[in-house]
């Protein structure tokens, strides 16, 4: 196995993520399944995303809070065992299936359809929370929910890309240490992050840079575009282990 292969998909991935906000696991996953296993990339995965945060909100922590947000959190937390025993048991591909639908669905109609559907309270938060910890904890991939929540709830497009750490962070914490003790760290996990970690940081610096020259309205079409891309690569990619 070429090394190298791997470092390019991390620093694509590190850089998708930093302009973004998200989409490194969706992007980085089913690459990476065609050269580790998904036990081994699901943590190798996860300690990418938690590096990625800490840069960003390093740099952007005053504009990374919204109302409501740790209500979010908090059922992300509650999520994340759930998707390790999934992980552990159950077979991903029907989840991953219907995961790329909906994201693929509710994209197109946002990318359409601007702000023509709006969530108003917080009622519905608790949703969004646990899918997106359920998924988190098995496939990494806990960023769409959040960010369809996102869109809906009409969280400035200025500092989107920094609520989204917010909640990606703790969460992250959580999942890397369910993933150790659902006994998925291993030598192999750590090597391949301490070796990608250049790839990280130089994606990160690359994703501020590309971030900084795109206006809001673009920012929030471009995520709808990344959101569809992803979630049908994820769909097709799911479709050919049937």
């Amino acid at each position: 196995m070429d090394i190298s292969l791997i470092i390019i998909i991390v620093l694509i991935a590190s850089t998708i993520r930093s302009a973004f906000g998200f989409g490194d696991a969706l992007i980085a996953m089913p690459l990476l399944a065609f050269f580790i296993s998904i036990k081994t990339a699901t943590p190798f995965v996860a300690m990418i995303g938690l590096t990625i945060s800490i840069i960003i909100l390093a740099k952007n922590w005053k504009t990374a809070y919204t109302q409501g947000l740790w209500v979010l959190i908090l059922f992300c937390f509650l999520g994340v065992p759930i998707g390790v025993f999934a992980l552990k048991y159950l077979d991903e591909s029907y989840v991953k299936l219907i995961l790329s639908i909906i994201i693929v669905l509710s994209s197109t109609f946002n990318l359409l359809k601007p702000n023509l559907i709006s969530i108003k309270s917080n009622n519905l938060v608790w949703i969004f929370g646990l899918i997106s910890g359920f998924l988190g904890g098995a496939y990494n991939t806990n960023g769409p929910p959040v960010i369809i929540y996102g869109r809906l709830k009409g969280w400035n497009p200025l500092n989107f890309r920094a609520i989204l750490q917010t909640v990606f962070l703790p969460t992250n914490l959580i999942i890397i240490a369910s993933q150790g003790v659902g006994g998925f760290w291993s030598k192999e996990v750590i090597y391949y992050y301490l070796i990608s970690l250049p790839a990280i940081i130089i994606g990160t610096i690359a994703g501020s840079f590309i971030v900084k020259r795109i206006n809001s309205q673009k920012y929030m079409a471009v995520i709808d575009l990344l959101l569809i891309f992803i979630g049908s690569l994820l769909f097709i990619t799911t479709i050919f282990k049937f």
